[in-house]
């Protein structure tokens, strides 16, 4: 499959698949205000140059736009130059986090104090290019709740890159480059669990998404630590998904079945004079008893998943839209008559009701 193909597949797998008629085009080309939420941890040397090229881009954009610096417990100059930046831009707000919380807490800090119709989440390393605000902007516009930006595939990926993919991680770990409406802002903030990845949480507020491939040569190329990726792999494992326990269940019964199947087999032998050996009737035995532990396992695994659910304490569901019932100016006769209604069922004794409650 060619890097082109393998791009249009997942442009198409990661956009919501919602109808056109069900979007709704914004009227403003562009948001009211635009938050720029940008976590930093000890990047003094990057930091200048990602304020630099934000603010040139959105200038250009003409886009009215507020930048929050979250400083991440930094030992190096960075929340230094954040208080020179802000100085000199006044539309900049700086969190200052009394110590480094990792990167999606401190997104969490900024999207707290971004005050814009929408937000745009970004990495002063300069790994999530503002050259490719213009075409997410765009998506917005279109009624996307969500966009998502990445560079498309690399012609000729390394061994790295393809062991950080097959442990599913997006190559290098990118930081999260997305932009969200005030709709998807607010959802993200009712989630409070501290294991957490935007990515996910965006994934399960199920939001219209939108995936748009910005230009690779825009962003440097991203570190990939094995190590990492495989920390973060069984990270996302144990936040995100019961199906490992899930799993232990069913190779449980895998495993039983096959038990049953051998001890079936001896017994059919056995009845017409097949001696029955120590090795067929020892795997037999330990078949059955392992599949029985491990479908065990899978039912208390069960009961762990849940209670994990519950620990993460999600809300039960988020409001996409409410559409409110509009009452004719003379509705107030039917509203006097619902509450005579009310009042005739609490005496539970027949009464007239008023010729007006017929509708």
């Amino acid at each position: 499959m060619t890097d082109t193909l393998a791009d249009t597949i997942e442009v198409a797998a990661l956009t919501t698949p919602v109808d056109r008629a069900q979007l709704t085009p914004r009227e403003r080309e562009r948001p009211a205000l635009l938050s720029v939420v940008c976590p930093a941890c000890n990047e003094a040397d990057a930091l200048e140059r990602f304020h630099a090229r934000a603010t040139a881009v959105l200038q250009g954009l003409g886009q009215p736009f507020e930048l929050v610096y979250v400083n991440d417990g930094s030992a190096d100059a960075t929340l230094g130059l954040m208080i020179a930046l802000r100085a000199k831009e006044p539309t900049t707000t700086v969190v200052d986090l009394s110590r480094s919380f990792g990167r999606e807490i401190a997104l969490t800090a900024g999207l707290e104090a971004a005050q814009g119709d929408a937000a745009v989440l970004m990495a002063a390393d300069l790994s999530t290019p503002p050259e490719a605000l213009k075409e997410m902007i765009a998506a917005w516009r279109e009624g996307y709740d969500v966009v998502r930006a990445r560079p498309p595939r690399g012609r000729a990926p390394s061994l790295k890159a393809r062991l950080a993919g097959a442990l599913g991680s997006d190559v290098g770990e990118r930081p999260e480059f997305a932009l969200l409406s005030r709709k998807a802002v607010e959802g993200v903030k009712r989630l409070r669990e501290r294991r957490r990845k935007t990515r996910e949480l965006l994934g399960w507020l199920g939001f219209p998404t939108k995936l748009v491939l910005h230009d690779a040569s825009l962003e440097p190329a991203p570190e990939i630590s094995l190590r990492r990726e495989a920390r973060g792999f069984w990270e996302r494992l144990a936040t995100s998904r019961i199906s490992p326990l899930r799993a232990a269940a069913g190779l449980g019964y895998a495993i039983a079945a096959t038990g049953t199947v051998i001890a079936a087999l001896l017994t059919i032998g056995a009845l017409f004079g097949a001696p029955i050996g120590f090795a067929g009737s020892l795997l037999a035995a330990v078949a059955l008893f392992a599949g029985a532990q491990l479908v065990l396992l899978g039912v208390v695994g069960e009961y762990v998943g849940r209670i994990h659910e519950e620990a993460r304490g999600r809300p039960l569901y988020v409001v996409n839209a409410v559409h409110v019932a509009r009452f004719e100016k003379s509705s107030g006769d039917r509203r006097a008559a619902v509450d005579a209604l009310a009042a005739a069922a609490r005496e539970k004794a027949p009464k007239a009701l008023p010729e007006s409650l017929s509708v």
